[in-house]
């Protein structure tokens, strides 16, 4: 009983899919789904491939989504275009109707290029040469056709086609061959008798509608290319014939042939006809004349004779007299009723001759609205629209007092003087004068013209969408032309053919893609064009159809990765980039944002335009049009973001890029700042939306092309183009010349990639760091600290950047088991501070640094913490190579000998003699400014060490100490050399004195140094005593005290006896100090009492051990007579506590 009703259901569907599928859904033999249904069609024997495809093309809404379903679950990843064709052509027929098979095709298009995202540019490209395929198909394996299409013109109709770009050579080439070599073939129905079968390839791949699609062969060149030979052999044959007695009358079946005797007698046909038409008003005649002139232009349209049938056709224009209505006839009126009968019957052979046929059309429609009254289109365009439309109202009086207001319309006037066939406007010499006799011929002959019903004219471009695919867009070419004309003209501008182009649209808009994208092709150029117009009015009204199209457009749903939304809302983006009028660019926003808002849900491509006119409309001059767009941006961010982020990924970037922009507002400090939030919140929704960013998967999945899975196949991490544009955005931010901005961005980015962070795989996280976080520390950091060099642009880089690297170590803090294996390129940034030589930026370092490093302390290994000390030490040595460049600098300047000070002496100087002087002088207040500069920075980094000790010395090894100590020893070594040097302190005396500026606490810096050393020293000592002992931190400490002691006599001009064995005593004479000695004794002297307080804390046996070394120094210190009271009460204690006891014992 199932069997027999699965069968009935099977027979049901091959007579009538859509009910057959009904019957089995209520049998339930198959499942409510799309997915279900699919299934069924592709798996169940029986099924007539006919009605297979055709019931995969209807329109209606379930067997949509059947063909969706069906064409989803195919796989085509990694295979070849020719194939893929092939394989999906196997089970069902194409259907007989042209948008049936334009769905079916579009949906092939779109898979493939899910499967194979990097084949093609879109899937427009695809879509195209998927028809091309087709067609090369019925070419090559159709007997029925004699021309063959060879390799390179295969290549040749294939241009251009890959979004503007060709595809390569030898990929056409191959397909070429496979489908040459092989034909696409489908399995014959089991259902159908064969004698029923379609016995051309054409009916049977149900491409007989469609076969002028594509371009592939123009009509003109087959007619003139392929009948050469049959020319010939007619020509042999006549001459053949006059060489007989008499003649045999031949039936001639090839149409061909016409085309030979037109060629010979199409001149004097015209001839004839014209003249008649033209001397003679006989009704007999004259309607002879004009139905040779229609079927001239028929048998000249069909043979594809250019030439001749636009000459046909412009001779019948001509005598409309459509330009001169003062001299028309009755024979004038029934030529114009001829021009639109051949319009009517030849529209799909006219081509280019739709161009004279279209002006007669304008001219008719003219004519009939001056007769009518009615006000001119030159009225509407040169005055508000409010007041078009109150004029229009008020012109609802009778017939007569119409007439009789419009003779006195300047249009009128210009009507009735007339002009020549080819002017595009009529005379309008305002000194000719108008005689009574013109005025009654031009009424009685526009009465003449009610023989015509606008009906008539209307009929043409209603019925448009008869056209055959390349007819109409040869009609839409020559329409755009004469709209143009219309509207360029200076004296009587009119927009029928711009009303009609937007009726053709509407009209038209059904066809097949591929025809249609044909059409708009000619259409955007013409919007673009006429929307630019400098006449507002017509550029409004221009723009208003275009939206009416748009959103009519847009009910349309468009399928992945294709291109043609975009194209279409293109001419929006152009216009508001191009046009002048605030007027056209504020109603371009207003539109844009009406198709947003109202067509949502159907945008895909498009929302490339539609961020492209609101980044445009950001940057605009006009504040209202500014806060308009972001009005909308805040709409689509806020509401609609997921159907940004559903289409392609540069959809996202262009959203990022128009939000940037809008930062850059100069008319609103509030929506610059909600903007950055904004991006903020699209971080948000990444997030949410499950944008998460792991590493790509190199495991191939499997090629099979029944897999119901194929939906799931991911061949790239897409997500990482979504997050990256909306990161490097925000790092692009913080270069803005305004602080809110700079400090918003700076912790937007950061925020987002502290909250987010953990969606982000290593191999990301790496990226982010070398793309966006890195570069925001490229370039000198500078401070601005009230020199007269430092600049506004100095203020903001360091301020930005010390918010910057406060956020980078919280962020790699928060992040460090990912990213682990930035650690040394962290810390080069954080001490790139430190080595910028500036005292607030060393500051700024140090506590970060100090950050970073409690930060992650518990999770550093020995390693770890080598690196990060090794980063600091190249800091710090780095500063002191800078220091010798400034003491070197000094060293090299002379500085001028003068009592009395450099600013009373700059007074009397002579600018010939002292500018060397002058210059030196400016030298040394620069070296002497960065020399005190330099002195507190390492004043800075030696702080900072011995904080690092204090906070850390239990994570550290003997290793790590003794890059700490090597740190503390060069700066103390180094202040100690620059102390040192008598010569530079002299010269710093003279440039300080001169300049009238304090001079560098060089002997400060240096007691500042060695007490941070020796305290580190000391505490190691007494903390970590198995650690001092390994180090020998007993021995440094008595070197460094010695050295200070040693240092402390020299400047007291007491030096240790040379001879120590000699027992008699020795005489010293206490020769009195400079005061220049006794202010550096002075200043020696707290460091001296901090070595006193230093042995004197020693243990008794590490007193003792170094007691030898110590006691001749100390022994010294006693006979010093200018040392200090201090000094020798330190000494009196040092005796007393540690020496004493030893004695003792």
């Amino acid at each position: 009983m199932l069997y027999f009703v699965l069968q009935k259901g099977i027979s049901m569907f091959n007579r009538k899919p859509s009910k057959g599928i009904d019957f089995l859904i209520k049998s339930k033999k198959i499942g409510q789904s799309p997915e279900d249904v699919a299934s069924f069609l592709r798996n169940t024997a029986g099924l007539n491939a006919t009605m297979i495809g055709d019931y995969l093309g209807e329109r209606d809404e379930f067997p949509i989504k059947v063909m969706h379903a069906y064409v989803d679950a195919l796989n085509f990843e990694g295979i070849d275009f020719g194939e893929a064709i092939r394989y999906y052509l196997r089970g069902f027929r194409l259907p007989g109707e042209a948008q049936k098979i334009d769905r079916v095709m579009e949906k092939f298009a779109e898979r493939y290029c899910k499967c194979n995202p990097n084949s093609f540019t879109s899937a427009d490209t695809a879509y195209v040469l998927a028809y091309s395929v087709i067609m090369l198909n019925t070419d090559a394996h159709n007997m029925m056709v004699k021309d063959k299409m060879s390799r390179s013109d295969f290549i040749r109709n294939n241009r251009g086609i890959d979004d503007g770009k060709d595809l390569p050579e030898v990929y056409l080439s191959t397909l070429y061959d496979q489908i040459v070599k092989n034909e696409i073939k489908m399995s014959a129905d089991s259902s159908v008798p064969q004698n029923k079968q379609p016995s051309s390839v054409m009916k049977l791949l149900g491409l007989d509608n469609i076969i002028n699609l594509v371009n592939w062969k123009q009509a003109e060149d087959k007619a003139l290319g392929a009948n050469d030979l049959l020319i010939k052999n007619i020509q042999e044959k006549f001459k053949a014939k006059s060489a007989k007695s008499e003649s045999v009358f031949y039936i001639i079946t090839d149409t061909t042939i016409l085309r030979f005797m037109m060629e010979v007698c199409w001149a004097p046909m015209m001839a004839a006809f014209s003249m008649t038409l033209d001397q003679c008003d006989d009704k007999a005649a004259t309607s002879q004349c004009l139905q040779g002139f229609r079927y001239a232009v028929h048998v000249t349209s069909v043979m594809c004779m250019q030439t001749q049938r636009d000459a046909f056709v412009t001779s019948v224009a001509k005598f409309t007299y459509l330009h001169c209505v003062a001299d028309m006839k009755q024979k004038n009126v029934d030529a114009v009723k001829a021009i639109i009968s051949i319009a009517i019957e030849d529209g799909d052979y006219l081509q280019e001759a739709w161009e004279h046929v279209l002006t007669c059309l304008s001219r008719f429609e003219h004519l009939h609205l001056l007769g009518e009254g009615a006000p001119t289109d030159a009225s509407f365009l040169t005055v508000p629209l409010v007041d078009s439309e109150e004029k229009t109202q008020k012109s609802s009086t009778n017939t007569a007092s119409k007439r009789t207001n419009a003779l006195q319309n300047p249009a009128v006037m210009a009507a009735v003087r007339g002009g020549s066939y080819d002017s595009t406007t009529a005379k309008n010499n305002a000194s000719a004068l108008v005689t009574p006799d013109q005025i009654n011929n031009f009424i009685s002959n526009i009465n003449l013209l009610d023989q015509i019903g606008i009906f008539e004219l209307n009929h043409i471009f209603a019925h448009s969408q008869r056209l055959n695919s390349n007819a109409i867009v040869a009609f839409v070419e020559a329409l755009c032309k004469v709209a143009i004309t219309e509207l360029q003209s200076p004296t009587d501008p009119r927009i029928f053919c711009l009303t009609k182009i937007v009726e053709i649209a509407h009209y038209n808009m059904n066809r097949i893609r591929l025809v249609w994208s044909r059409i708009w092709k000619v259409l955007s150029d013409f919007f673009v064009s006429v929307g630019s117009s400098e006449n507002l009015s017509v550029a409004i009204f221009v723009m208003d159809s275009l939206r009416q199209l748009a959103m009519k457009f847009l009910e349309r749903e468009e399928l992945a990765n294709y291109n043609f939304q975009n194209e279409f809302l293109r001419p929006f983006a152009v216009v508001m980039q191009k046009s002048n009028a605030s007027e056209v660019r504020e109603l371009v926003v207003r539109c844009v944002s009406q198709m947003v808002l109202s067509r949502v849900n159907n945008i895909k491509s498009g929302w490339k335009s539609v961020f492209t006119v609101f980044t445009a409309a950001a940057a605009d001059d006009r504040k209202s049009i500014v806060l308009l767009a972001f009005e909308t941006m805040e709409k689509i961010v806020r509401d609609f973001f997921p159907y940004i982020t559903e289409t392609e990924t540069t959809t996202f970037t262009d959203c990022v890029k128009c939000l940037i922009t809008f930062t850059s507002s100069k008319f609103s400090s509030d929506a610059s700042l909600n903007a950055i939030a904004f991006l903020r919140f699209c971080a948000v929704k990444l997030a949410e939306e499950g944008f998460v960013c792991h590493d790509k998967d190199t495991d191939h999945q499997s090629n099979n092309l029944d897999s119901s899975e194929g939906n799931a196949i991911v061949h790239k991490d897409d997500h990482v183009y979504f997050w990256v544009p909306l990161l490097a955005g925000l790092a692009r931010l913080t270069t803005d010349t305004r602080p809110t901005i700079r400090k918003g961005a700076v912790e937007v980015l950061f925020d987002i990639l502290k909250d987010h962070g953990e969606l982000f795989s290593q191999s990301f996280w790496t990226n982010i760091f070398g793309s966006v976080i890195y570069p925001l520390f490229n370039g000198e950091i500078r401070t601005p600290n009230g020199q007269s060099d430092s600049t506004e642009d100095d203020s903001w880089n360091f301020e930005t950047k010390t918010v910057a690297v406060k956020c980078l170590v919280d962020l790699y803090v928060t992040f460090f088991d990912v990213m682990r294996p930035e650690l040394t390129r962290v810390t080069s940034v954080v001490t790139s501070f430190i080595r910028s030589a500036y005292r607030q930026s060393a500051i700024t370092g140090m506590s970060v640094f100090q950050r970073l490093t409690e930060g992650l302390a518990s999770k550093l290994s020995k390693d770890e913490w080598k690196e990060i000390l090794l980063c600091f030490k190249e800091a710090a040595a780095h500063t002191l190579v800078v220091f010798d460049k400034i003491v070197k600098m000094m060293q090299n300047i002379e500085i001028p000998e003068r009592n009395e000070s450099y600013s009373e002496a700059e007074k009397y100087s002579d600018p010939d003699i002292e500018d060397e002087e002058e210059a030196n002088m400016e030298t040394s207040s620069y070296a002497i400014v960065k020399m005190k500069n330099h002195m507190s920075l390492q004043l800075v980094i030696v702080q900072g060490i011995v904080k690092l000790y204090e906070t850390h010395r239990r994570s550290f090894c003997a290793e790590h100490m003794g890059i700490i100590l090597e740190m503390l020893s060069a700066i103390t070594s180094h202040a100690s050399e620059v102390s040192s040097e008598s010569a530079l302190h002299n010269k710093f005396h003279k440039a300080c004195s001169l300049l009238e500026i304090s001079e560098p606490a060089v002997i400060h810096f240096e007691n500042e140094s060695y007490q941070s050393y020796l305290k580190l020293l000391q505490a190691l000592l007494h903390d970590n005593p198995s650690l001092s002992r390994e180090m020998n931190i007993e021995s440094q400490i008595m070197l460094v005290s010695v050295k200070i002691l040693r240092k402390y006599l020299n400047c007291a001009g007491q030096e240790p006896s040379k001879d120590a064995s000699c027992k008699d005593p020795v005489v010293h004479w206490a020769l009195p100090l400079s005061a220049a000695k006794k202010e550096e004794l002075s200043a020696r002297t707290p460091l001296v009492l901090h070595v006193m307080r230093l042995l004197g804390g020693l243990e008794r046996e590490c007193f003792r051990r170094n007691l030898p070394l110590l006691f001749p120094l100390l022994a010294n210190l006693v006979r010093c007579e200018h040392s200090s009271r201090e000094v020798q009460v330190a000494l009196y204690d040092v005796f007393q506590s540690s020496i004493g006891p030893i004695i003792s014992v």
